[in-house]
């Protein structure tokens, strides 16, 4: 993965439980999941460690229950982990007292939670502009970034309508705008879209899309939905039980699934908008040579070109982004990719 590390997370651990600390000490920062169970400790974060790149979209989810939205607020401290480190632009977080960590929650993390968390008697300037009036900004400043921001959502000329005059998918459009208002460099959200319906939840995706390739935030984003996170996913990152199970790209999840759990979550997957030519095809042997001819892009997701494929009586060559033939895929992978779960 490309992109210098901006978030490290390094065996990171949540337990909730009488005395944590000692607990994790009893059992050498490693207990099994029998200990826990039998000494009454709940393992929310279990040996958790990844890292987030500058740029990319980090998705996490899992179950009711796995520790996907425990994790986001261990990175943000919202709860200490009990044990590990996160380290956060090459400073481990863990170390900072309570005022580094406001400062650092005001200008350098934005979040947008489930719950909108709109205050009701403010406008939405007022709203979007909140977070800018706690760091001390003067009036005029904070309006006028918050009105860019508003502007950005797809929200201007709603600048003085209230929350309860707006629609759920507009309340979270200015949840979304007040996050950015402080230029966050990460950007958190858990489960954003989950209460909306799935046409404004479709619509916010795609919005959430068009800021992203406006802004290249860093983003940690949680959700239960598969199909939202290979749509906005560069990497996604499966949990159970307070594990993590896999952390990949969507496309290798999809064709290599870690284990049975993972499988199913992969299952009904669409896989002609993830799955790759280059992931499926037979690779030519020896060294490529120069296309001769029509083919496929190497890049090209398999929904795009299945029906030439499907049409053409002898595999189709598969050519890189400098024009040589790499590979070719016949109908029989084209279908097994679409359709089976073991791909040929």
């Amino acid at each position: 993965m490309s992109g210098d590390v901006k978030i490290s997370c390094r065996n990171m651990w949540k337990v909730f439980g009488p005395d944590p600390e000692a607990f994790m000490a009893a059992h050498g920062g490693s207990p099994t999941a029998e200990a826990l169970q039998a000494e009454g400790y709940i393992g929310a974060v279990r040996d958790v460690s990844f890292d987030v790149h500058a740029g990319e979209i980090l998705i996490i989810m899992g179950l009711s229950g796995s520790g996907k939205s425990t994790v986001i607020r261990c990175i943000t401290r919202l709860n200490d982990p009990t044990t590990g480190q996160v380290i956060f632009d090459g400073s481990d977080i863990l170390a900072a007292n309570e005022q580094e960590m406001i400062e650092l929650r005001r200008h350098k993390m934005g979040m947008v939670f489930q719950n909108f968390g709109l205050l009701p008697h403010r406008n939405v300037l007022s709203n979007v502009a909140f977070p800018l009036e706690v760091q001390g900004l003067d009036r005029g400043q904070r309006e006028a970034r918050a009105r860019e921001m508003i502007e950005l959502v797809g929200l201007g000329g709603r600048e003085d309508y209230f929350p309860r005059e707006l629609s759920g998918g507009q309340q979270q459009r200015v949840g979304i705008a007040r996050s950015l208002a402080v230029e966050p460099d990460v950007w958190f959200l858990d489960e954003p879209f989950s209460a909306l319906d799935p046409l404004i939840r479709a619509e916010m995706q795609d919005e959430f899309i068009r800021l992203q390739q406006l802004l290249k935030k860093t983003i940690v984003f949680i959700t239960h939905d598969f199909e939202e996170a290979v749509k906005l996913a560069d990497r996604i990152g499966i949990m159970k039980d307070g594990k993590l199970v896999q952390l990949t790209t969507p496309e290798e999840m999809v064709l290599n699934p870690a284990d049975e759990y993972v499988s199913r979550f992969t299952e009904n997957a669409p896989r002609g908008r993830i799955v790759s030519a280059q992931a499926i095809m037979q690779k030519v042997k020896g060294k490529p040579k120069k296309a001769n001819g029509t083919g496929v892009p190497a890049l090209a997701k398999i929904g795009e070109i299945a029906e030439q494929v499907l049409n053409s009586d002898k595999p189709v060559p598969v050519i890189d982004e400098n024009g040589f033939a790499v590979g070719a895929i016949s109908r029989q992978q084209m279908t097994s990719a679409l359709f089976s779960r073991e791909v040929v």
